[in-house]
């Protein structure tokens, strides 16, 4: 059975991307720990971040370093954390957070499910400073 990541990717379940190429993706968490919480995901359904080929974890943490680079010139945080725990789904991601404190990487404090229209400005303010660093 696919993952509900999977099914996003598919375009079977609602995303809000800020990125695609053909060995990843990065959309809007609909849990996120702050406005503009990114996660970074291979297209290719691989539960542990340990099994994912090196070569595929280095453009993963490259798409996360473009989209934390983004993260801060569009919120201006004191840091961008970065998280791979796995627990919440069996597919690979790696979380890039805008933060201010480590209080705002505890995933305790996540906002319950938001909406896709909540996640359309934090969306756009990434995808306008992604073109602006290419």
């Amino acid at each position: 059975m696919a993952t509900v990541f999977t099914r996003v990717i598919s375009g079977e379940l609602p995303g809000t991307f800020v990125w695609r190429d053909e060995r990843c993706v990065a959309f809007l968490s609909i849990n996120p720990l702050s406005p503009g919480h990114t996660l970074v995901v291979p297209i290719d359904e691989i539960d542990h971040w340990l099994d994912v080929p090196p070569d595929t974890q280095a453009h993963l943490f490259d798409i996360a370093r473009r989209i934390g680079e983004a993260q801060m010139r569009a919120f201006r945080p004191e840091r961008i954390g970065l998280v791979i725990a796995g627990f919440e789904v069996p597919h690979c991601h790696l979380h890039v957070c805008p933060v201010n404190s480590l209080a705002d990487m505890d995933f305790a404090h996540a906002l319950p499910m938001v909406s896709p229209e909540q996640l359309h400005e934090p969306a756009e303010a990434i995808r306008a400073e992604l073109a602006a660093l290419t």
